[in-house]
């Protein structure tokens, strides 16, 4: 008898997660306490998506996602369900990131939103922009309202209020590290919400901004970011989350390298085709939820009638490939040291022409890693620049090191060093991207016992992501109990 018939025989529903990802490995977690059976497939050969940690010149230092927002209640519970409430470690007291201009490293405006500044005369004094760039900006103020019909791009609305510059020096900067995407293609509305709601009760942008953000008195400057990680790296938390789905619920079964090739309807419960194509397996479902990126969920889905408009609609998300060079510097390497610069990194406008894209100074961001050597991480490629994870291992090093030195002035070279390829890393939510996940969920929602999460949806951070999957599970056990139920009865138990 296969695990699915066991389950059916004993009246437990079987739930599939389709993804390994922390998407998929939350939706497990929070099946663990309800009485259904889960299986969860991955076709790599690990778990955890883009969490992963690994040593450098002795340091764990996650080699993909690193924090979330501290003050996100639902996801940091979870890390406490998890077993790691004692082991989140809040950032230092110094978060800024800095912006490399016109040939050296500026501080941002003090008082900004997702890069959009709040105050003109605040912006004026950080120096980012030109002359010309900062009259063009002072226009927000007395421009008349920009009524927003239908999506736009962040680069149309913001630069319509405050000119190409504040877009290119300091929007998309912003941006290309959360998306590795380009303000001309991404929407403002999916992209920037609480600025794009904002936007609607003021006339000027730079005041929506600024009801975002705490007001300073003079001199005052804004809070550190309430970013948190994990002792031993945010790479951590797959593990641990996958100890309490085993504790709780110990018939769980979680299946690596084991891809799934097919899913169609049959009758009141779902089938997946699993495994290689040469010796595929068949699994009966009660219920299905699929933490997969948009390729393989539209490739699934188009085995089941009524999802045309879900497919369509997947097969218009792109994504963007980064890289990731960690390199481990002496302390003295640094002129006049990093903890002392105010700011724990800096990004790099598009326009400076530059491979790296953002720099982490990650023992000033994390203090708990400081010791002998100074960890750096260099985040590299925008959308459309997937010819740069071509480069080989030593190539990605020479040029993170180069860059760096040019921008802090770092002299000799790095004692350990690696290089860490995420292709297809992240979806693009470009102009439409809201309407397309409205016609994804409600074509879903249609399909009885299935649901989707992940980051395609609502954000790309891992918080957000994890807090798809509860509404994913939410939406599918009331069908699987219900399967269930209907099947024991048939079966006369």
């Amino acid at each position: 008898m296969t695990g699915s018939e066991q389950a059916r025989a004993s009246g437990k529903p079987h739930v599939v997660i389709v993804g390994g990802g922390i998407s998929g490995l939350a939706a497990a977690f929070h099946l663990r306490n309800e009485p259904v059976r889960v299986t969860l497939f991955e076709a790599s050969s690990r778990l955890g998506g883009k969490l992963l940690v690994s040593d450098v010149a002795g340091v764990a230092v996650d080699e993909g996602a690193e924090s979330l927002y501290a003050n996100r209640k639902k996801t940091t519970g979870l890390i406490k369900e998890a077993g790691l409430g004692e082991q989140i470690m809040s950032a230092g007291p110094v978060t800024a990131s800095a912006i490399w201009t016109k040939g050296t490293i500026r501080h941002q405006p003090d008082r900004q939103f997702m890069g959009v500044p709040c105050d003109i005369d605040d912006l004026a004094r950080s120096g980012v922009l030109s002359a010309e760039g900062l009259e063009r900006a002072q226009q927000d103020l007395v421009l008349p309202s920009f009524d927003l019909e239908g999506d736009i791009s962040v680069a149309s609305f913001v630069g319509g209020r405050f000119g190409q510059e504040v877009v290119d020096r300091l929007v998309e900067p912003f941006l290309a590290g959360v998306f590795a995407g380009r303000a001309s293609d991404l929407s403002f509305e999916a992209t920037l919400t609480p600025l794009a709601r904002a936007s609607r009760d003021h006339i000027s942008l730079a005041d929506a901004a600024g009801s975002l953000v705490p007001h300073l008195k003079e001199g005052e400057k804004p809070p550190p970011v309430s970013v948190a990680t994990l002792e031993g790296g945010f790479g951590t938390l797959p593990a641990a989350i996958v100890q309490q789905v085993l504790d709780a619920a110990p018939d769980t079964a979680l299946r690596t390298g084991t891809p799934v090739r097919d899913l169609t309807r049959k009758g009141e419960r779902w089938q997946l085709t699993v495994g290689p194509a040469t010796d595929p397996e068949v699994i009966d479902a009660d219920a299905v939820v699929i933490a997969t990126p948009a390729g393989p969920t539209g490739s699934l889905l188009a085995g089941v009638p009524g999802t045309s408009a879900a497919v369509s609609a997947l097969a218009e998300v792109p994504y963007s490939s980064v890289a990731m060079v960690t390199l481990a510097y002496p302390r003295t390497a640094f002129p006049g040291g990093l903890s002392g610069r105010g700011y724990a990194g800096y990004r790099v406008p598009a326009e400076e022409g530059k491979a790296v894209k953002e720099v982490t100074f990650t023992t000033v961001k994390w203090p708990h890693l400081a010791g002998d050597v100074e960890i750096v991480r260099c985040s590299l490629g925008r959308f459309g620049e997937e010819h740069l994870l071509q480069l080989d291992d030593a190539e990605l090093v020479a040029l993170a090191t180069a860059e760096l030195a040019e921008a802090t002035g770092v002299t000799g070279v790095p004692v350990a060093s690696r290089v860490s390829r995420w292709e297809s890393a992240l979806p693009q939510y470009n102009v439409g991207h809201t309407d397309r996940v409205r016609k994804i969920r409600e074509t879903v929602a249609a399909q009885p016992g299935l649901a989707v999460c992940g980051a395609v949806y609502d954000g790309v951070g891992v918080g957000v992501c994890m807090m798809t999957s509860r509404r994913a599970v939410d939406q599918i056990l009331p069908f699987a109990k219900k399967a269930a139920a209907a099947s024991a009865v048939a079966a006369g138990v």
